[in-house]
């Protein structure tokens, strides 16, 4: 019987959403949420023996004191593995996930997570093993039943095979195996599937990341034409053109001529993927910081604000489509002159 530690965050663990993401790290008994299809998935091969809680919020601001939460509870439970997530699309969770596996591993401990491949939690964490899934919670109960083949065999000691055939995310880990044929035949063949269509893999997987330069700095901002952008969701009240809370396919523009401030009775923040209860009660600029620009302006410290601001999703969206955002948002200021932009991210 292989005894699993499952780690959850403060919404898969029922303690709630975004208002609870400062949850600090919790033990339960036993499997809770998810981990209930986990341990049906692992049958009687294994047992999710607890279940560690903690908020993303609080795993990520507070990482040391999380992961010192974390340590402990391993220490005391001393499981065969660690499971972490599914995670899905959800940065800050997979942050979470690639940590504690992380953790487990310097403790001597097997882990293994899953999460959406475009989760930049991927790239942080590419040596932790990560099974791929679909970009939302719709994916669950596909990925719980590879999630629990993967964590039975590293309770047992046994070695996974390679990447392809064992169901996880490529590590950037090269071994040395015996192949039956010589390489320039394998070599060949692929040379010739290839141009006659037909299927082909490489043997050798490259995941390559597109290197963006920075533009060169503004010797000075006096006289430059400032760009406002902004992936935190803020809209007009009552989101004229129905920007989503996340996984959007498109951007806004929207009139900021003569305006000073933002009033919480005429703009919203309809962003899915923090607690957007300031922005919306108290203070709109959080996500747009127009009255300070406006203050620079005044000062002599900029030239002008542009007319209008640009407002999208950031929450699970594409990189294919976020980076058409930039190319269109990038066109249009560059041709009014604009010299640099502000761009607030959540």
């Amino acid at each position: 019987m292989i005894r699993i530690v499952h780690y959850l965050n403060q919404f898969f663990g029922g303690v709630g959403g975004e208002e609870h993401a400062n949850h600090q790290i919790e033990v339960r008994e036993g499997a809770v949420g998810p981990g209930r299809a986990l341990q049906a998935a692992l049958g009687d091969a294994g047992t999710v023996l607890a279940t560690i809680v903690g908020g993303d919020n609080y795993a990520g601001e507070h990482r040391d004191e999380a992961l010192a939460a974390v340590r402990r509870a391993l220490e005391g439970l001393r499981p065969d593995v660690v499971v972490a997530g599914p995670a899905f699309d959800a940065g800050r969770y997979g942050s979470a996930c690639g940590a504690v596996c992380t953790l487990a591993g310097e403790l001597g401990i097997p882990a293994v997570t899953a999460m959406h491949p475009d989760n930049p939690a991927v790239a942080v964490y590419r040596r932790v093993y990560t099974v791929p899934t679909a970009a939302s919670a719709i994916g669950m109960a596909d990925a719980l039943p590879r999630l629990a083949r993967l964590a039975l065999k590293l309770g047992r000691g046994e070695e996974l095979g390679p990447a392809a055939l064992e169901g996880y995310l490529p590590r950037g880990v090269r071994r040395y195996v015996e192949r039956p044929r010589p390489a320039y035949e394998r070599a060949t063949d692929m040379l010739l599937a290839r141009l006659h269509g037909r299927p082909w893999v490489s043997e050798v997987g490259v995941q390559a990341y597109e290197a963006v330069p920075p533009a060169p700095p503004l010797e000075s901002l006096r006289g430059a034409k400032i760009g406002l952008v902004t992936s935190g969701g803020l809209v007009p009240k009552g989101n004229p053109d129905r920007l989503p809370s996340g996984n959007v396919r498109d951007f806004f523009r929207y009139s900021i001529a003569g305006l000073d401030t933002l009033s919480v009775g005429e703009w919203e923040c309809v962003h899915g993927g923090f607690l957007t209860n300031v922005v919306n009660t108290r203070n709109p600029a959080y996500v747009l910081p127009l009255p300070v620009m406006r203050a620079k302006e005044r000062a002599g410290e900029v030239g002008s604000i542009y007319p209008y601001y640009f407002a999208t999703v950031g929450n699970g969206t594409a990189v294919t489509n976020a980076k058409r955002f930039g190319q269109a948002i990038a066109r249009e200021l560059k041709e009014a002159g604009v010299r640099a932009v502000v761009l607030v991210a959540t």
